[in-house]
């Protein structure tokens, strides 16, 4: 088989990665060299393999499926519709992949899967009374479709020239720059907008659709109230301030719009065959959707370790969250759906 499930399982069944979260080493002191590196360009790091495998993803739409700036500089439907398929196809690739093989076919079992329990299908919290097509519905309906009007505003800024466009060929390395900028910027700008999002009258009307996903599936990265997606797409917002190439703006909301999925999917890696198994990381997050009041953006931006929300799933840091709930008062808890 691909590498063992090593760590065994808690008490409850909840399975946990031997090696837990901890915050990057960009921001520490004294900066060391090697870890930094590692942290870029080791295997799992930030570049490789799963964002290099977005980025690619983001060449092939710029190439092939995104209208010409002849078309987007005015408003159509017809191109816009073209957008909002290509975004859908996307979707139903990554994320129906995803639950398809590890929820419907379930062809890993529940090796290095967090929550022992399967997504529920009978659940009247759900739209449908059912938790995976609660979470299509909000994907495709709202998701997709907010992430397509983003992108049709920013595709037709650029051909009308409203915003700066940056020549791969003239600048090649601030090209390239920018596309690991963007992977950072997400990181901050989530952590950002996912705090407002608990602000309890944000919670009450938008955030808690998201968070009746307790027990997280592929589907459920990007079901979220329309409100909630307005915010958490409005990074590409900085492409309008900030010179870049239509592709930089294209990768920003891709890598929104789909990443969630592989960052929602309850698994640490990935089976590739009998002896091999990629790692899928989404423990920090998996937390998040666990005990609520943790973990709001990433590790590669360690905004939660600068403002105390750090959970890296130990016995010290959850004594340390239920201290600090404590300390700050019963704010209430989310909606709880196993």
């Amino acid at each position: 088989m691909a590498e063992a499930d090593l760590t065994g399982r808690s008490v409850r069944g909840e399975w946990q990665p031997e090696s837990l979260p901890k915050p990057s080493p960009l921001f520490t002191k004294p900066l060391k060299l090697r870890p930094i590196f590692n942290f870029f360009f080791a295997h799992d790091g930030l570049l490789y393999p799963k964002n290099a495998i977005y980025a690619g993803l983001a060449v092939v739409a710029w190439l092939w499926f995104t209208p010409s700036f002849a078309r987007t500089e005015t408003f159509a439907i017809g191109w816009i519709a073209e957008l909002y398929l290509r975004n859908a196809a996307l979707l139903i690739i990554v994320a129906g992949g995803l639950h398809l093989r590890l929820y419907m076919k379930r062809a890993q079992g529940q090796r290095f899967k967090y929550n022992p329990r399967w997504l529920t299908g009978s659940n009247r919290a759900f739209m449908f009374g059912n938790q995976t097509r609660d979470n299509v519905f909000w994907t495709l309906a709202s998701g997709c479709t907010i992430w397509t009007l983003y992108e049709a505003v920013t595709l037709w800024f650029y051909a009308n020239e409203f915003i700066f466009s940056v020549s791969w060929a003239r600048h090649p390395v601030y090209c390239v720059l920018m596309m690991v900028f963007i992977l950072l910027f997400r990181q901050a700008h989530f952590y950002w907008t996912h705090r407002l999002t608990h602000w309890k009258p944000l919670y009450k009307y938008a955030h808690y659709l998201h968070h009746k996903n307790v027990n997280i599936g592929p589907w459920s990265g990007l079901s979220m109230h329309p409100i909630e997606h307005v915010l958490y797409l409005s990074g590409v917002v900085v492409h309008w301030i900030i010179p870049s190439h239509p592709l930089h703006a294209i990768f920003h909301l891709l890598h929104a719009g789909i990443s969630p999925a592989a960052g929602h999917a309850g698994f640490y890696k990935f089976e590739l065959g009998e002896k091999h198994a990629m790692n899928n990381g989404g423990y920090f997050h998996y937390l998040h959707h666990r005990y609520f009041d943790c973990n709001y953006g990433n590790e590669g931006v360690p905004l939660d370790k600068w403002f105390g929300s750090f959970h890296d799933g130990s016995p010290e840091a959850h004594k340390a969250m239920r201290a600090r709930k404590r300390k700050l008062g019963n704010r209430g808890a989310p909606v709880t759906i196993d």
